[in-house]
């Protein structure tokens, strides 16, 4: 009886782990982003239980940025006309959206959107 050998060889082994070193590659770049976004939605959900009555939208932006600060998300990623208040279908919505280059390799970069709305009580008072 003849023993067959079984297993992998070493250049199959080597297309395997460039393959897995590309994707974890990538996960290291496309991780903090997701995190990032996390820490907005965070912020957003503070700021829909705190209810917004009688602010304007300027001080809505600032109280949102100021919240976003504590949540590690960059001043460069999220500028205030990224966010806005709406009518929804439960009533006013404050919608933030925005997009996040990320550099992966040489002039390679992926563009991501993120876009997320959350409702809020009260009224906003409208600008002057």
């Amino acid at each position: 009886m003849k023993s067959k050998q079984t297993g992998i060889t070493l250049i199959g082994f080597l297309v395997v782990l460039a393959v897995v070193v590309f994707f974890a590659y990538m996960a290291m770049k496309l991780v903090p982003s997701y995190t990032e976004y996390m820490g907005v939605v965070k912020a957003m959900n503070q700021m829909s239980s705190e209810g917004v009555d009688g602010k304007s939208l300027d001080e809505i932006r600032r109280e949102l940025l100021f919240k976003l600060g504590f949540q590690y998300v960059d001043d460069a990623t999220i500028h205030p006309s990224d966010i806005t208040i709406g009518q929804g279908a439960s009533g006013n919505e404050l919608h933030v959206s925005y997009d996040k280059d990320v550099p992966f390799m040489y002039n390679i970069d992926f563009l991501i959107h993120f876009d997320k709305s959350v409702p809020i009580q009260g009224n906003v008072v409208a600008p002057n």
